[in-house]
């Protein structure tokens, strides 16, 4: 019983929706496949995971359970950044990654506008009906929410979440992170040309059909 009990095997189940793959769960959580591949086996011996059609949870409590240990453990240890890249995965609830988020995640992490790891905001956009429910799920955690972002004199920690509440959401799967759509991205950084003439750059080479105003042209190496 307790040796499938490990940090992987827990973000597995939080993450675990039903019929997704074992390479979808490892984007999910940022792991490596065969390290996953490994977890799911484990779980499925144990009884807590069963293959039909894709993957699925044999009981959905066990979800329930590991996010009140998760939310338990978060109050002895702040979830650092890239650990609040993932929890959203846990929420069960549609999002999708926005402005400086969208671009970073459309170009691969390529291109990071500067955020300090001091005062760092994430922005995602929701459901306006799931706008109570997000602000709720991240106050588990201890990540202050808010739909603009708040100086950081009034954050008790490093992190934020800029929440943009949308009746309707559309979205892109990328490295297994849900994001708004390549040409929205694409608009935004136009928009703040200044900041994202470098990523509207790497973008145009890295996507066809990309309609940016960058004239900035990295040489070859």
């Amino acid at each position: 019983m307790y040796e499938v009990c490990g940090e992987k095997e827990l973000k597995v189940i939080l993450a675990l929706d039903p019929g997704d793959s074992i390479s979808g769960v490892a984007r999910k959580i940022d792991e490596n496949r065969e390290t996953i591949r490994r977890v799911v086996n484990r779980l499925e011996e144990a009884g807590y995971v069963a293959y039909d059609d894709g993957l699925h949870l044999v009981d959905q409590t066990l979800r329930d359970v590991g996010l009140e240990f998760l939310t338990a453990a978060a109050a002895t240890s702040t979830p650092s950044i890239s650990e609040t890249y993932v929890l959203p995965q846990f929420a069960g609830m549609d999002y999708a990654f926005t402005a400086i988020d969208a671009v970073y995640v459309w170009t691969r992490g390529g291109y990071q506008v500067a955020r300090d790891p001091a005062d760092y905001p994430l922005f995602i956009a929701v459901h306006e009906s799931d706008l109570d429910a997000w602000t709720s799920f991240f106050d588990r955690f201890g990540i202050l929410t808010a739909e603009e972002r708040q100086p950081a004199d009034d954050l008790d920690g490093a992190i934020q979440v800029v929440l943009e509440p949308r009746s309707r959401i559309e979205t892109e799967m990328v490295d297994g992170r849900p994001v708004i759509p390549l040409q929205d991205t694409v608009a935004f950084a136009n928009e703040y040309y200044a900041t994202f003439e470098s990523a509207l750059d790497m973008l145009a080479r890295m996507y066809d059909d990309v309609d940016t105003d960058a004239a900035y042209r990295m040489e070859p190496d």
